[in-house]
């Protein structure tokens, strides 16, 4: 059953990758500039959002292992992959949008 959910994720991550890279090939038609911006723009916000999510895990682990006395699991790096991945591309493909006129 494992190798069912991880082989699933594995797919959606390739499919993730595949998507991004097709968006940043598309990205040259909009000139040096705007493909700058476009590209800084999404991983800024990118990478706000993952910086922002590894802060709330951290206070989480500290809370369960100081307050809770429990043991704390950690991020799952495949669906933390997964997840970095959707939202670069959403923000590229929202940003593209904006700014690509």
């Amino acid at each position: 059953m494992d190798w069912i959910v991880s082989t699933v994720l594995f797919i959606i991550l390739g499919i993730s990758a595949i998507l991004i890279i097709s968006t940043l090939v598309s990205l040259p038609q909009l000139g040096d500039e705007r493909k700058n911006l476009v590209k800084m723009k999404a991983q800024s916000f990118t990478f706000a959002i993952v910086i922002g999510y590894v802060l709330i895990e951290l206070f989480q682990k500290i809370y369960i292992n100081i307050w809770k006395n429990g043991s704390y699991e950690g991020i799952n790096p495949v669906t933390f992959l997964i997840t970095t991945s959707i939202i670069y591309l959403s923000s590229l493909l929202f940003f593209r949008k904006k700014y690509g006129g």
